[in-house]
């Protein structure tokens, strides 16, 4: 019973990526689109400024959301350790938790950097763009973020329920 509710509830998850996927592949083309007007408008290096942005968010966003995780299973670990553990797992744990910390701390930095990008490209935009076109384009930037953020989120529970269901099929005789 416990299986099947796990199962139903993966096949939801399952269900909600594919419409993530299919809200990023609209984003996408929403980009090519901007990307499009901002080349015809836009000076090329200014182009280029806001394709390194564009470029650079994703990678951003994706490596804060990656270490994000990676330290929430450490933490997680680290939660766990009880008079059994020991001595080298447990150096071992909190060597990972102190590296993980300090990289999160640079792409953190990152992100500020790229915040700080972003304010300079939406000035830059904002000479050529109607008010609707530089809604357009920070709208963009809200959803693209969004749906990293949401993909990533999804990826992480199915991860999770496809282990419970796979340990719990080897705990059946």
């Amino acid at each position: 019973e416990l299986i099947s509710t796990l199962r139903s509830k993966l096949q939801t998850l399952w269900e909600e990526r594919e419409l993530v996927l299919s809200e990023a592949r609209e984003c996408a083309e929403r980009g090519e689109e901007l990307e499009a007007m901002v080349q015809d408008v836009c000076k090329p290096n200014e182009f280029e400024r806001y394709m390194m942005f564009i470029g650079d968010l994703e990678k951003v966003v994706s490596l804060l959301l990656c270490l994000s995780s990676r330290l929430a299973r450490v933490q997680n670990a680290m939660r766990r350790i009880d008079g059994n553990t020991d001595a080298e797992e447990k150096q071992s744990l909190n060597e990972r938790h102190k590296l993980l910390s300090r990289q999160r701390e640079d792409a953190k930095d990152l992100k500020e950097n790229l915040d700080r990008r972003e304010r300079v490209v939406s000035g830059i935009l904002a000479k050529y763009l109607t008010d609707q076109q530089l809604q357009d384009y920070r709208r963009f930037v809200q959803v693209k973020t969004f749906l990293l953020i949401e993909q990533k989120d999804l990826e992480e529970q199915i991860k999770f329920f496809e282990e419970q269901v796979e340990n719990l099929e080897k705990s059946i005789p």
